[in-house]
């Protein structure tokens, strides 16, 4: 028997237990990195005069939302002598406001959650129409830890190409996805023959 020539979201389904396990794997290894582990620290850091600069945005009454910093409306205005002006002399950057109030990780963590499913699912497709049912671990696991991988940590770098991300709070989150990756690769990698 081999997935190759098989409806692949039929293959895909009988992968269910390996989607759930792995995306659950990964839910408990990212909160122990984010909660018990400090990596994480020092990815940001405090404003100065916080108050004062948090009681200028209540009093322009500053709506949640990502905004830019100086704001400019085309490229021909990028080239003005006036924005030029503001691009010297700063600040220059970018910011996203979230809504007022005491913050709540419930919604964020089935969220994430989810997205860890959604990449399982994703992963176990391209499993399936790749790979046939009696591959070996190493094989499975190459494949689902490189999608997985692919997921999880290289689209983080953009945040340093495009937002000014810095490189070492990159790098961590690239571990992060590396680690993930991992995780979700041995799950598949251990159970890809019993699910077939």
């Amino acid at each position: 028997f081999s997935y190759q020539g098989v409806n692949p979201m039929a293959a895909v389904f009988e992968l269910w237990l390996p989607i759930l396990l792995s995306a659950v794997a990964v839910f408990v290894v990212s909160s122990i990195m984010h909660m018990l582990v400090p990596l994480h620290a020092g990815d940001h850091a405090q404003l100065p005069a916080e108050s004062e600069v948090l009681e200028a945005m209540r009093k322009h009454k500053v709506q949640p939302g990502s905004y830019r910093f100086p704001y400019c409306t085309s490229m021909k205005d990028m080239g003005s002598d006036e924005m030029l002006q503001k691009y010297q002399s700063g600040p220059v950057g970018h910011m996203t406001l979230f809504p007022s109030g005491t913050p709540t990780m419930g919604k964020n963590l089935l969220q994430w959650f989810l997205f860890s499913i959604s990449v399982s699912f994703f992963a176990a497709y391209v499993a399936t129409v790749t790979l046939g049912a009696e591959e070996p671990y190493l094989r499975v696991f190459q494949l689902v830890g490189t999608v997985s991988f692919l997921a999880y940590g290289w689209g983080e770098i953009t945040a340093s190409i495009w937002k000014g991300q810095s490189w070492v709070v990159t790098s961590k989150f690239l571990f992060d996805g590396l680690l993930y990756a991992l995780v979700t690769a041995g799950v598949f990698g251990a159970m890809w023959h019993h699910a077939a």
